[in-house]
């Protein structure tokens, strides 16, 4: 899949702020159709950051929600930073 199809925008809340600052994880929701190694790839490509783990989840509207958590040398609060929801 197309990074751009893949990733649908990113999230910003009290408690994704708090996994950015504490957990060094990222929060997205994405394409119903994406798989874990599909968003890892998208995010690594789309932000330039290596992605240690992902984590995704159906949200009750029928939505795809992705943590995605970054490798120590790269930081959430930087990419947050630089998508403008930091």
């Amino acid at each position: 899949m197309n990074p751009h199809e893949v990733i649908l925008y990113p999230l910003m809340s009290e408690s994704t702020t708090r996994l950015i600052e504490d957990e060094n994880k990222l929060v997205f929701m994405v394409n119903i159709k994406a798989g874990k190694m599909d968003v890892k790839m998208a995010v690594e490509e789309l932000y330039e950051v290596k992605v240690s783990k992902v984590n995704v989840l159906i949200t009750p509207r029928g939505e795809k929600k992705a943590f995605v958590k970054l490798h120590p040398e790269d930081k959430a609060s930087d990419v947050a930073v630089k998508l403008g929801i930091l």
